[in-house]
C-alpha cells in the first residue's frame, strides 16, 4: 500500500510506519478541525456545541486509531482466521466508541432541555429526571451495542429476538421486581414526591438522609454520618416519606430554653427576639416568635420559633441561635436554671 513495499521490505516495520504516520495525520487533522469548530461555536449563544466538541475529542481519537489499525492489517500476511478475529475486534471497538459518542450527544441534549425546563419551573425535580433518563439511555445503548457486536461476530440475532418474543412472558415474570422498581422510581419523580438534593425522613424518621441519586432499581441516600443507604424504589414508594424540601426549601426551627423564676418575662422575650433576628439565614417573613410555654418545676420554659431560608441551613441556624440566647442571658445576668435536687437529712 502507498508503494511503501518498494522502500520497506519488512511487512511488520511497514505496518508500524503506516500506523504511526496515519494516526499522526488523522490526529493532527482532528486537532485543527476542533480548533476551527471551537472558534466558530464561540460566537454562538449556547455552549452546547463547545461541550460537544470537547467531550467528543477522546472518542474520536480512539476511533481514528482503530481505523488506521484496520488499514494497517492490510500490510500483514496473517492467516484468514487471525485476520478475521482482529478485524472483528476492531469493528467491535468502533461500535463501542460510536455508542459512547451517542451517549455524549444524548446526555448533553437531555441536560440542556431539562435545564431550560428547570429555569421555568424553578424546581429541582429535573435533576432526578436527568438521573433516571441517564440510566435508561445507558442501558439502551449497551443493549444495542451488544446486539450489533453479536452480528459482527456472526451470531444470528433474528432467531434470538424471536426466542425472546416467545419467552417474553417468562422474562417479564422474572423481571417483575426490576420493572416494579423502575416504575416506582419513575412514578415518584413525575409525581414530584422526591428529587435529588431533597432531605427526607423515612418511616417515622428511622432513616434520615439526602437523596443523591434516583436510579432505575434503587434510590441512594447519604446520611448525616456520610453513609450511603441504598433503598429499592418499590420499598421507598411504599414508605412514609417526610420530605423536608417540600413544598418549599424554607423550613421552621424551634429552640427551647429556660430561665429562673423571678425573671421578667417581657424582658426575656425582647432580648431573645433581638438575638434571633441576628441569626444568619433567618427570614423576616414569617416573623420570629418567642413563646412562654410553661411554668415548670424549676424553670420558666420558652421556645423561639423562626424560619430559615433553606433546610440545608437549619442546623447551623439552630446552633447560632442557641449560642446567642445563652450569651445574651448571661450578659444580662438572667439565671439559666439546671436540674438539681435538694436532700434534707433529719437528725434524730
Amino acid at each position: 500500500m502507498f508503494g511503501l513495499e518498494n522502500y520497506i521490505a519488512n511487512e511488520y516495520l511497514r505496518a508500524f510506519v503506516i500506523l504511526v504516520v496515519g494516526f499522526f495525520i488523522i490526529r493532527v487533522g482532528l486537532f485543527f478541525v476542533q480548533k476551527i469548530v471551537l472558534k466558530l461555536t464561540s460566537k454562538t449563544k449556547t455552549d452546547l456545541d463547545d461541550k460537544l466538541v470537547q467531550k467528543s475529542s477522546s472518542p474520536l481519537t480512539i476511533a481514528a486509531f482503530l481505523i488506521v489499525l484496520r488499514i494497517t492489517l492490510g500490510e500483514l500476511n496473517l492467516s484468514e482466521q487471525t485476520n478475521m478475529i482482529l478485524i472483528n475486534l476492531i469493528y467491535s471497538g468502533l461500535m463501542l466508541v460510536i455508542a459512547h459518542l451517542a451517549y455524549i450527544i444524548l446526555d448533553l441534549m437531555l441536560i440542556r432541555i431539562l435545564s431550560r425546563i428547570a429555569s421555568k419551573t424553578k424546581t429541582r425535580v429535573d435533576e432526578s429526571i436527568i438521573s433516571l433518563f441517564d440510566s435508561v439511555v445507558k442501558v439502551s445503548l449497551i443493549a444495542i451495542s451488544i446486539l450489533y457486536i453479536m452480528t459482527i461476530w456472526g451470531f444470528e440475532i433474528g432467531p434470538l429476538l424471536a426466542g425472546l418474543g416467545i419467552a417474553g412472558l417468562a422474562i417479564a415474570l422474572a423481571l417483575q421486581p426490576v420493572l416494579a422498581n423502575i416504575f416506582s422510581g419513575a412514578s415518584m419523580i413525575f409525581d414530584r414526591s422526591i428529587g435529588v438534593g431533597d432531605l427526607v425522613y423515612l418511616d417515622n424518621q428511622s432513616i434520615k438522609g439526602k437523596i443523591v441519586k434516583v436510579g432505575l432499581r434503587s434510590t441512594k441516600l447519604k446520611t448525616f454520618d456520610n453513609e450511603l443507604i441504598i433503598i429499592p424504589n418499590t420499598q421507598l414508594a411504599e414508605s412514609t416519606i417526610q420530605n423536608v424540601a417540600l413544598p418549599e426549601p424554607k423550613t421552621r426551627a424551634v429552640v427551647p430554653f429556660g430561665v429562673a423564676y423571678g425573671s421578667e418575662i417581657d424582658n426575656v422575650k425582647k432580648l431573645v427576639m433581638g438575638e434571633i433576628k441576628k441569626v444568619k439565614n433567618v427570614l423576616d417573613d414569617p416573623e420570629p416568635v418567642i413563646r412562654f410555654n410553661e411554668m415548670a418545676d424549676s424553670s420558666l420554659n420558652f421556645s423561639a420559633y423562626f424560619y430559615v431560608d433553606s433546610f440545608e441551613n437549619r442546623a447551623e441556624a439552630i446552633d447560632e441561635a442557641n449560642t446567642r440566647i445563652y450569651n445574651i442571658l448571661n450578659k444580662n445576668k438572667i439565671e439559666i436554671p439546671f436540674p438539681q435536687m435538694d436532700v434534707n437529712l433529719n437528725k434524730k
